[in-house]
């Protein structure tokens, strides 16, 4: 007897899924985020300074500065930038390789702050750094602004004794968090709060005990951010800087102090904002050829799997929209590389399903029941569908850690492609098979993809 109840649920679910696709679109389509290469941003041309151009190979006035010492995939990655700008620890004009592979990594650290904007950060020649970014489309002056407020600075942190000796700096630092904290008159106002490492929060500890009643002026790039008074010996190693104007600008700060100070003194050469690449016409191309493909997918399934190949086709609508759903919210910036990964995880998608579908209809001649059969489909083909789908993510998880620009950004949505595939695969289509094996309409093999 047919389970009415079981039906309606069935095509209330796929009904929900073709009302949420058709209400996600305008959204999807105002929300994201697209690259330099489909909307255009900013292009930016830096050049290191020597003592012979009129600048400073290292910052703080010709001082010896000790650097935050690069952690191990920093080398590596600045490895891969210097591989082709010359040999480590060659001079070129006064300036090592490593310190201009150096440059870059602090470069690229303080643009991933940004989040997800797939910058492109090349050496070109032995003393430029090239770096193109997209902006916000919303307010492109003031996202440019704050780009090359941000690259630009060479953010030494230096904290001076009563005489004006450089006594601490930012090498010692390990934390800086923008936070809001209580002034001396009991307002709530924008900090950058500063944690030192052991040897930093001794030094800092002798500074202030000795410098009791007086202040202590913080210095960035040799101009006076914040002047505290010492009112007793801070032995924790944790301090602020203050007078900042709003909590934005302590983030930006934050994160210069966290990215470290420029080993290299570097000058705009060129600023410009830079049209797409590729423009309009490669992403519509690029969007009618998901669509396509797509609408082929869904037809193939259907004509081929019959009732499970419609219901995969849904699972299928419904995997676009969480993907995409979920790249805005993670404010992701799509690029060419990037629809490319989304196309590719559209028939990776059904990859699982037409796993899941054989396996059904191999249980089926075998004569067991339609629910047996579904059963034993999923359970058989789930170890199947981990080893081909997590070998995939390790793949993106290397192209992400080694790669840059465009490449992250095919990684990014390869390996979400493939999370949201499975969970569509492996939850979203067996609740739907659930429903319509026990929903009792299905009366033959035949309508489940079993040839007569």
């Amino acid at each position: 007897m047919t389970q009415w109840t079981k039906l309606l649920t069935l095509i209330l679910i796929m009904t929900t899924i073709a009302a949420a696709a058709a209400l996600s679109v305008p959204v999807i389509v105002r929300e994201i985020n697209l690259g330099i290469d489909l909307r255009g941003g900013v292009y930016v041309l830096l050049e290191a300074q020597t003592a012979e151009d009129g600048g400073e190979q290292t910052p703080g006035d010709g001082e010896a500065v000790a650097q935050e010492p690069l952690g191990w995939w920093q080398k590596v990655t600045a490895w891969f930038d210097g591989l082709f700008g010359g040999k480590e620890g060659q001079e070129a004009g006064g300036i090592s390789a490593d310190d201009m592979a150096a440059t870059v990594a602090v470069l690229r650290n303080r643009v991933d702050s940004f989040g997800l904007t797939e910058p492109i950060i090349q050496r070109e020649g032995e003393r430029r750094i090239r770096i193109e970014l997209a902006t916000d489309p919303t307010k492109p002056e003031q996202s440019q602004r704050e780009i090359l407020e941000t690259i630009g600075k060479t953010a030494l942190l230096e904290f001076k004794d009563a005489s004006g000796k450089t006594v601490l700096t930012g090498a010692n630092l390990t934390v800086a968090q923008a936070v809001y904290q209580t002034d001396e008159f009991g307002r709530q106002v924008p900090m950058v709060s500063l944690e030192f490492d052991s040897k930093g929060a001794q030094i800092f500890a002798e500074l202030t005990a000795s410098h009791i009643g007086q202040q202590v002026p913080i210095y960035l790039d040799g101009e006076v951010i914040s002047a505290p008074q010492v009112r007793t010996a801070i032995t924790d190693g944790k301090a602020v800087i203050t007078g900042i104007g709003s909590i934005d600008e302590a983030a930006r700060l934050a994160n210069l102090l966290r990215s470290g100070a420029l080993p290299l003194e570097m000058v705009q050469l060129e600023v410009r904002t830079v049209g797409p690449t590729l423009g309009s016409d490669s992403l519509l191309k690029s969007l009618w050829a998901g669509l396509i493909g797509m609408g082929l997918v869904m037809l193939f399934m259907f004509a081929f799997y019959r009732l499970p190949g419609l219901i995969a086709s849904f699972a299928l609508l419904g995997y676009s929209v969480i993907l995409l759903d979920v790249l805005v919210a993670l404010k992701a910036v799509l690029t060419l590389p990037g629809i490319a990964g989304i196309i590719l995880t559209v028939g990776m998608a059904v990859d699982a399903n037409v796993i899941i579908f054989e396996r059904l209809k191999e249980e089926l001649k075998n004569g067991k029941t339609h629910r047996a059969s579904m059963f034993a489909a999923f359970d058989k083909a789930l170890s199947s569908i981990l080893d081909g789908n997590i070998t995939t993510l390790i793949v993106a998880a290397i192209l992400y850690a080694l790669g840059t620009g465009p490449i992250r950004g095919f990684a990014v949505t390869l390996s979400l492609g493939i999370i949201c595939s499975m969970f569509t695969a492996i939850v979203v289509t067996r609740m739907m098979m659930n429903y319509l094996v026990d929903s009792n309409i299905v009366k033959n093999n035949w309508l489940l993809g079993v040839n007569r």
